[in-house]
């Protein structure tokens, strides 16, 4: 359950609070921050607190890269301001005597939101929403797989004894998963007991592979919820002797992993995106949205599949898909449209793995929406059948293709600023020439006699 900072002066004078997490939300969506006695929190922290600027210009493995505008060696690696925002304070019950709250990111200097910040990025679209007299409704879906041995043990091996945790396929399996339960049981309740609405667990379709779903939510909860849920995950696996990855493709013969995004506008507590007179439920307004989401795929993909390891999830017949397009209940396509002729009518964004940053991801997809609904687009029919079979409106295939239309997408600099957009593109660039630099096995195997 969410806590007031009373109830927190109250389990801190009762002895049972001692750790207050202070976190702010990285570029990669990870939790960084400071551990605060909870008597410092409560005399000061609470109020703001300050961190290093390169934690929004890092990369995976915090090294950092050159070209960066926001944050360099020669502009001296200054402070953030971390704003917390109390009403994300909240227990952490798989921690003895520990609470955590999320912080907006500021400029040390004027207090303004640092515009980079996945935060304010998402923060930034709900307001203009909410302008236009709308809330976004959101859920996410996590994917995830659970191996045998320990996060340590798997390093020290050179991550070459990777075994998942079930000997195969578990998609709906209870049998398998009652296997599991010493992992999965304390991620629900532990989770619930933080105050996230829980749904429910279940095994996916690899062996190893799991799901979490959180009820949907108002957007900012769902990627905070989102992001807290991850981070448990892991430190839930690691403290029963397991490792959990969220790595979209850990093996090029197996299923990847995905997080597909649920969206819907409402308006005044009513769905917006229905209209009972519809065949399909769907009102005009859906309809721009959507159409918005699809004319603007291609630019905001980077914010979906972030890194060089994303885009070999996009492979015929595992569930993920291939091509930009939408289609009515089917998992083939990019776009589902689910729960049609209902109340519940939503569009399903299939293209997302398991290593995006909710924040982004949202925010990118909820300006692609506003901008379908502002220029009254039209959306095309629904695809039909087998959506892997075309060859027209196929997913960027590479890294450097997000990143060139992420690049050159002027929707995206019109939405963001050209710093923002800037930024995010050095970003991808970071990813690419990390990965030219290294020499792969593959490389090894076929040249070490033949080159």
């Amino acid at each position: 359950m969410a806590l007031s900072l009373e109830d927190l002066k109250s389990k801190v004078a009762a002895g049972t609070v001692d750790t207050v997490l202070v976190c702010l939300v990285d570029m990669q969506g990870r939790l960084m921050g400071k551990r605060f006695h909870a008597a410092h929190f409560l005399a000061s922290a609470w109020e703001e607190t300050h961190c290093c600027n390169y934690l929004l210009a890092t990369d995976l493995e915090m090294t950092t890269p050159e070209g960066f505008a926001a944050t360099s060696w020669e502009r001296g690696y200054g402070d953030y301001v971390m704003k917390p925002d109390l009403s994300t304070l909240r227990p952490m019950p798989w921690l003895e005597g520990t609470v955590m709250v999320l912080c907006d990111v500021l400029d040390h200097h004027t207090h303004a939101p640092v515009p980079h910040s996945p935060r304010a990025m998402l923060k930034g679209q709900l307001a203009r929403l909410d302008a236009m007299g709308f809330d976004a409704m959101m859920a996410t879906e996590l994917e995830f797989f659970l191996f045998e041995k320990s996060y340590d043990e798997i390093r020290k091996s050179g991550y070459r004894a990777l075994t998942p945790l079930s000997g195969y396929n578990e998609d709906y399996n209870i049998f398998q998963t009652t296997k599991e339960e010493h992992v999965m049981r304390p991620i629900r309740n532990h989770l619930y007991a933080a105050g996230l609405p829980i749904e429910n667990t279940k095994g996916e379709a690899e062996a190893g592979q799991e799901e979490l779903n959180i009820k949907y939510a108002p957007a900012l909860d769902t990627a905070d919820y989102h992001t807290i849920a991850k981070h448990a995950i892991k430190e839930i696996a690691w403290q029963q002797g397991h490792a959990a990855s969220f790595l979209p493709k850990w093996d090029h013969r197996r299923v990847g992993s995905s997080s597909h995004v649920h969206q819907s506008l409402w308006q005044d507590g009513k769905p917006a995106f229905f209209d009972p007179e519809d065949s399909l439920g769907m009102s005009q307004l859906m309809k721009h949205y959507m159409a918005g989401l699809l004319k603007y795929a291609p630019d905001y993909t980077y914010f979906l599949a972030p890194y060089i390891n994303s885009y070999k999830r996009f492979q015929k017949g595992t569930f993920a898909p291939t091509r930009i397009l939408w289609s009515v209940d089917n998992r083939t396509a990019g776009f589902r449209l689910c729960g049609e002729g209902s109340k519940a009518v939503r569009v399903e964004c299939r293209v997302g793995g398991s290593d995006l940053n909710p924040y982004l991801a949202m925010a990118a997809m909820l300006a692609a929406g506003i901008k379908g609904i502002e220029d009254k687009l039209e959306l095309a029919p629904p695809a039909t059948g087998d959506a892997y079979g075309g060859k027209t409106g196929r997913i960027p295939q590479t890294l450097r293709d997000a990143h060139l239309t992420l690049k050159q997408s002027q929707f995206l600099r019109d939405t963001f600023g050209d710093g923002v957009i800037d930024h995010y593109a050095r970003a991808a660039e970071v990813e690419i020439e990390d990965f030219d630099r290294v020499v792969t096995d593959y490389e090894v195997a076929r040249g070490f006699e033949r080159a």
